[in-house]
């Protein structure tokens, strides 16, 4: 079983406007509101996958409510820790071809609740054989909280997929007990080696081989439209794809992030999977809809993707 994670969810509001006019009012004929926040994204595409998944969290009020609703009327399991302030909403603005978005910060949570929430990972770590993190941790959590999953993770021997940012990503990339997979973006990578950007692939290739970076088994570094960079133990392989109409790119990450979780789930070679999570996040960008997939599209998609080291 995989247990996703998404410590600080959102209920996802998304207003398709023709013209986005400041100052003024914008009328909208067809609001969408789902489940949201990185890990939900990632447990849905899994879902549409049919690997079995609980998606673990934290959630409060009514939004909160709505959430578990949500995943409900979609046939998915969850365990989530109850928290007393309520859970957040995100609001993306889609007008002109572009997307503007509002996040709210989101709840604080007490220190006796993500002791509950530890408590509950404990037991669900008894099922699981993936693990997949994702997104930011809410006000409260300590920077370094998802280092204590990590070392639940390893005790128990459970890979995980970590895909985090800022200080949570550098302090467990720094830990002892590291996530199997890791999936940043250059700037991220760049970030955390403490310089100012990454110009090429040929930059990227050197950072990812860093003192920092080289006890992380497997990290992958999507390139957009260029594919991926990603460096399993030693080696390093550049992803190729095949250009695509793009809809909404929205999710896409968390899309390439569930196919990961699936090929480790399945026990599938590094090639397969890679091939796999790319094709799945690039499906996600041609859907309106954050977190979905048309899988009739997956095999024409698959056989265009190579995988070659470099």
């Amino acid at each position: 079983m995989i247990v996703t994670i998404t410590m600080n969810p959102a209920v996802d509001i998304s207003y398709p406007l023709t013209e986005f006019k400041v100052d003024t009012v914008n009328r909208c004929d067809i609001a969408r509101k789902t489940a949201g926040g990185k890990g939900l994204n990632v447990s849905r595409v899994l879902h549409q996958l049919d690997d079995p998944l609980v998606a673990a969290g934290l959630v409060g009020g009514a939004l909160g409510e709505f959430i578990k609703e949500n995943l409900a009327a979609a046939g998915m399991r969850f365990a989530f820790s109850e928290i007393s302030e309520a859970t957040r909403n995100c609001v993306a603005i889609l007008h002109d071809g572009k997307q503007t978005e509002i996040l709210e910060s989101g709840p604080t949570v007490s220190e006796s609740e993500l002791v509950t929430f530890y408590q509950a990972l404990n037991d669900l770590f008894k099922e699981a054989t993936v693990i997949s993190i994702s997104g930011s941790l809410p006000k409260g959590a300590p920077t370094d909280f998802y280092n204590q999953v990590l070392d639940l993770a390893k005790l128990k021997q459970i890979p995980v997929v970590l895909d985090t940012s800022g200080d949570s990503l550098l302090a467990a990339v720094q830990h002892d007990n590291k996530p199997f997979l890791n999936k940043p973006n250059a700037e991220e990578v760049a970030g955390l080696l403490g310089i100012s950007e990454i110009k090429n692939v040929t930059e990227l290739k050197t950072s990812l081989q860093s003192e920092l970076l080289c006890d992380i088994p497997v990290i992958v570094v999507s390139l957009s439209s260029d594919g991926a960079l990603v460096k399993a133990e030693e080696k390093i392989y550049k992803v190729d794809i095949p250009k695509i109409e793009v809809t909404n790119p929205v999710g896409s990450g968390d899309a390439t992030v569930a196919g990961l979780v699936s090929g480790i789930y399945r026990g599938q070679p590094l090639t397969d999977y890679l091939k796999k999570a790319i094709v799945l996040g690039m499906l996600n960008a041609q859907e309106e809809t954050t977190g979905h997939v048309n899988l009739a599209h997956y095999d024409d998609f698959y056989r265009q993707i190579r995988v070659y080291e470099v």
